[in-house]
């Protein structure tokens, strides 16, 4: 069994005041070197376990460990790398100064600043911006700075909150292939993006919370599998071979396609053939991390979790 770079156990949070627990009962396992994405409606308790693991939000009960040491430990906060959702950062300082002054708070000498800077600036796509002033870069590159201080130090985790939620698609590529050259180097990477599209191709290892609890966890082919089901196109569907099909297992359809889950897919096509049918394309049914996320909202529970549409944060 891997090391874990990231566990809970039973972690909860409720806020003085509140009127349910913010984060319930949840229990994550995270593989260090792993990309881990981390989904849930808005509220759904994502901002308030990072901020668990962090360090900065005292857990009501329940335990965790992060790099294998208790969550809050001095020592192991230098080796997390950390971008939040909303961030402000010191716009009279320029590229190169503001990463400075993260390599100070990181305590990184000055050899060793001189010497990640421009690298840092460069794996975000701003080595060409190191002299300017923050307050010049847009609200993208600003957030792509905020990248470059979260793996200034080199971390053995980097907690990532939304890092594409302001920029364009060139910023949206950049990031990917940031994310893909920490996994090479062993870098353990949490991911909390509403971009599912991003999710899925880039992260290993998924958990889907709302309401504070997991709904759904596992590795991305875990959370995408379905029934055995296939797609077939047709020459318009007739109630014989509507028929036919539902012999097969449950049946969807418009006027041009059949989607039906079974795995007897020669003999599908076999009966539609014989009930007067004509094929036009046979294909295998896939499940999107999209698909998997939205029914998980809409059935309202997997694996013994409530879950429901509004959310305390």
């Amino acid at each position: 069994m891997p090391n874990l770079a990231l566990e809970t156990h039973q972690l909860r949070k409720v806020y003085s005041g509140a009127p349910q627990a913010a984060v319930e009962a949840l229990d994550l396992s995270v593989p260090e070197g792993a990309v881990f994405g981390f989904l849930g409606p808005n509220g759904a308790g994502k901002t308030t376990t990072i901020g668990m693991l962090l360090g900065n939000v005292r857990p009501t009960s329940g335990s965790a460990t992060v790099l294998g040491k208790p969550i809050g430990d001095r020592n192991t906060r230098r080796s997390i790398g950390y971008l939040p959702e909303k961030f402000q950062f010191h716009e009279f300082l320029t590229g190169t100064e503001f990463l400075d002054l993260h390599g100070r708070l990181y305590g990184l000498d000055a050899a060793t600043r001189k010497a990640r800077i421009p690298e840092a600036l460069e794996r975000v796509g701003l080595g060409e911006k190191a002299k300017t002033p923050l307050k010049a870069f847009s609200k993208g590159m600003q957030q792509r700075a905020g990248l470059a201080q979260a793996v200034l130090h080199k971390p053995r985790l980097v907690i990532l909150d939304e890092p594409t939620s302001a920029l364009d698609p060139l910023g949206r590529r950049i990031v990917r292939e940031l994310i893909v050259s920490l996994k090479e180097e062993g870098t353990t990477v949490v991911l909390n993006s509403h971009l599912l599209s991003e999710v899925e191709t880039t992260c290993d290892f998924v958990a889907i919370i709302r309401r504070g609890r997991v709904v759904k966890q596992g590795t991305l082919a875990e959370l995408t599998a379905q029934p055995a089901s296939v797609v077939i196109e047709l020459e318009g569907i007739s109630e014989r071979q509507l028929l036919a099909a539902q012999a097969f297992g449950p049946v969807e359809h418009t006027d041009t396609w059949l989607r039906v889950e079974t795995e007897a897919t020669a003999a599908l096509v076999s009966a539609l053939v014989g009930a007067g049918a004509q094929v036009r394309a046979v294909t295998p049914a896939r499940q999107s991390l999209e698909d998997a996320f939205i029914r998980l909202m809409e059935d309202g529970t997997d694996s013994g979790s409530e879950v429901d549409s509004q959310d305390a944060r």
